[in-house]
């Protein structure tokens, strides 16, 4: 053990020696990214190609510089790690999220020409790819803290505030806003059916995963075969499991007239949901297995002793002591069904 290490001095007041590699990486591959690739592109119309354009045509020199001088700023403040530098990084990387939008704003007087209407302005390469660097920033300086997710959510709410402000009020321009607003009921709706059949799937492969958890357990034969299947299920590609479906669905829903009336088909909502609670029931189901097994048996048999049935043990003491594990394991099965289910639109 070295000197510096039997100090009682908080590790991060010596890690000035030793730069985060991490966020200098990303920061160099921002500024790269913005200076070589096009932020943003300006076409005449819905249908004509849009041309790109680099940050200095986008932004001018003062908002170039300015994007130039804040990316510059994560790399210098990360060669030399301290809490106050990873505070200020902190303010460093929520200012360069919230000026986003206003730099699309700078565009949009710069580029769109106001005798065109019909202009739009798209979001290029440079942009999408520091957006999600910053993000990946983000991530790498909350852990350097040690913040609760509940922060970093809080200050993402601020900053999508002043992106919400910016869009509606002065972002007419933008692509993404036109869109928006030429279908805008029509996405609201595929936005309503699209959490309803994640939270249907959800729900759903919750309900079948605590009950095949607690079969296996009962029945130790069935643990190979249920999971042997469910791993099987993973290894299919989605648009080859909506294939399979396809023909028994359709044929179920000719033949059982009640399936028909219900609007089981070999297109639409059916498979889809099928197939979302096929792939979320092995995370579940794992995590399900492993949570309530976990459980002490010291702790079970002194329930035993003061004289719990085997039902009061499960639910009174196994199920509350295994529910941190198992809420875990439902963080999967509800993020996948929502990356896994396009909308409908």
């Amino acid at each position: 053990m070295s000197l510096m290490d039997a100090l009682p001095t908080p590790r991060l007041r010596w890690e000035g020696r030793h730069p985060n590699i991490v966020l200098l990486s990303l920061s160099l591959i921002m500024l790269i990214t913005f200076w070589a690739f096009d932020v943003v592109s300006m076409a005449p119309n819905r249908i004509v190609l849009g041309t790109g354009y680099g940050a200095l045509e986008a932004f001018g020199w003062p908002g170039a510089l300015l994007a130039t001088l804040l990316l510059s700023s994560i790399a210098i403040l990360a060669w030399q790690p301290s809490i106050r530098h990873y505070r200020a990084l902190l303010a460093a990387v929520l200012l360069l999220m919230a000026l986003m939008p206003v730099g699309l704003i700078a565009s949009s007087y710069l580029l769109i020409d106001p005798e065109l209407p019909q202009a739009r302005l798209g979001l290029g390469a440079a942009y999408w790819v520091v957006l999600f660097v910053l993000l990946l920033c983000l991530i790498e300086i909350r852990l350097r803290l040690h913040l609760s997710r509940l922060w970093p959510t809080l200050l993402l709410c601020g900053v999508a505030l002043v992106w919400w402000l910016c869009a509606a009020f002065w972002l007419d321009s933008l692509a993404l806003v036109q869109e928006f607003r030429a279908r805008d009921q029509q996405f609201l709706r595929a936005i309503g059916q699209h959490m309803a059949l994640v939270g249907i799937a959800v729900s759903s492969s919750v309900l079948v995963g605590l009950v095949l958890a607690m079969l296996m357990r009962r029945y130790a034969r069935l643990q190979k075969a249920a999971f042997s299947v469910l791993n099987f299920l993973q290894t299919i590609p989605s648009l080859a499991l909506f294939g399979l479906l396809l023909a028994p669905l359709a044929w179920l829903a000719e033949n059982v007239p009640f399936l028909d009336q219900l609007g089981v088909s070999g297109i639409g909502t059916t498979p889809a949901l099928i197939a979302l609670i096929a792939y979320s029931l092995l995370p579940m189901v794992r995590n399900t297995y492993i949570a309530l097994e976990e459980v002490s048996p010291n702790t079970l048999e002194a329930a035993k002793g003061m004289g719990m049935r085997a039902g009061q043990r499960f639910w009174q003491v196994r199920l509350p002591l295994a529910l941190p594990v198992l809420l875990e394991g439902c963080e999967l099965p509800l993020f996948r069904p929502l990356g896994s289910q396009r909308l409908p639109l």
